[in-house]
């Protein structure tokens, strides 16, 4: 009688099949909680459960065999448990992100913390454009002895100037904020990743002595400020409940205060030539080329899209430019410009 205890107390060893059967459950409810992309966040919080960084089926054993040798562990017995609050906690509509303390932007994978913006993939083509013009610079040889300067402004955890600093060594970045999270975040993601460059400070992009030391000495200005109008409050409930509101809305009837703000700014940032980027909502484009235009400084001020083809970021040349024009040839194209 006390051996059949024993035995019934002691877990049977997690298998491939019993790891996929879980997977399959966990599948099933969050699609009945209306998470979106319910299969890739199953495989992702059970690879997270089990200490690994993503689940590759063909690595681990097969059939009936225990999982507890092929993974860093070695031990499954607390599994089925962790699995079960991470997919709670997701199907309630808590972002994966923050449910596993991470999200990949990107090259780099940089930390999400409670009260910071998580980043979305939409941003990586904004990124992508001051990436390329700081590539640009940093490969003009008239310009070896001046490394790019590139100023993140409404930084968030960091990943544009991260990104830049990681993909183009040897530029000079400079990430603002407003909230003292977002430069803690941001300086801690930028000591994980190695991001050597980079200067983060709290400061209010409204301020119009912010970084006036570098007046007319920027190179590329890029953002992605808080953009959303009041009463634009977000369905998905991962954006509306967990995203701080700091760092969605954008102040003022339309929502765009500070992205107005964020224009001022860069054009008193930037030397002449310099490159202007900034993130907006869909519908926001000829507004947001409204105000470039209305600050006076700006030139072929255009609308580009993100990879989904949708309208996401005003690009402009700093007026005074000498041979800064942009390349026809440049995978951006022209992008869309006001008559």
């Amino acid at each position: 009688m006390g051996d059949a205890r024993t035995e019934r107390s002691v877990p049977a060893a997690l298998t491939a099949d019993d790891l996929r059967r879980a997977v399959r459950a966990a599948e099933g409810l969050l699609v009945e909680a209306g998470v979106p992309s319910a299969r890739h966040d199953a495989e992702a919080l059970a690879a997270w459960s089990l200490g690994l960084p993503r689940l590759e089926w063909y690595r681990l054993p097969a059939g009936d065999a225990p999982l507890a040798p092929a993974l860093p562990t070695g031990a499954t017995d607390r599994f089925l448990a962790d699995y079960a609050d991470a997919v709670e906690r997701r199907r309630g509509r808590e972002p994966l992100q923050r449910i596993v303390g991470h999200t990949v932007f990107r090259h780099v994978t940089v930390e999400v913390l409670d009260d910071v913006f998580v980043p979305r993939p939409e941003t990586e083509t904004v990124a992508q454009v001051a990436i390329d013009e700081a590539a640009r610079l940093r490969g003009d040889p008239e310009r070896t002895d001046r490394p790019p300067l590139v100023v993140d402004l409404c930084c968030g955890s960091g990943v544009i100037g991260i990104s830049v600093d990681v993909e183009v060594p040897g530029s000079r970045v400079v990430a603002v904020d407003l909230s003292p999270d977002a430069v803690r975040a941001t300086t801690a993601n930028a000591g994980r990743v190695g991001s050597g460059t980079q200067r983060t400070l709290v400061g209010d992009v409204g301020d119009p002595a912010l970084l006036a030391e570098l007046d007319g000495t920027v190179d590329v200005v890029v953002s992605n400020p808080p953009y959303i109008p009041p009463d634009a409050v977000p369905v998905d409930p991962e954006v509306r409940d967990h995203d701080p509101d700091l760092a969605l809305y954008g102040r003022g009837a339309d929502g765009l205060e500070v992205p107005r703000a964020v224009v001022r700014a860069a054009a008193r940032l930037l030397r002449p030539g310099g490159l202007f980027v900034m993130e907006h909502a869909e519908v926001q484009a000829a507004d947001v080329r409204a105000a470039a235009r209305a600050a006076g400084a700006f030139v072929e001020v255009r609308t580009l899209t993100d990879l989904t083809g949708r309208d996401r970021m005003v690009v402009a040349r700093r007026a005074g430019a000498v041979g800064a024009a942009d390349d026809p040839g440049s995978p951006h194209g022209r992008g869309r410009m006001d008559p």
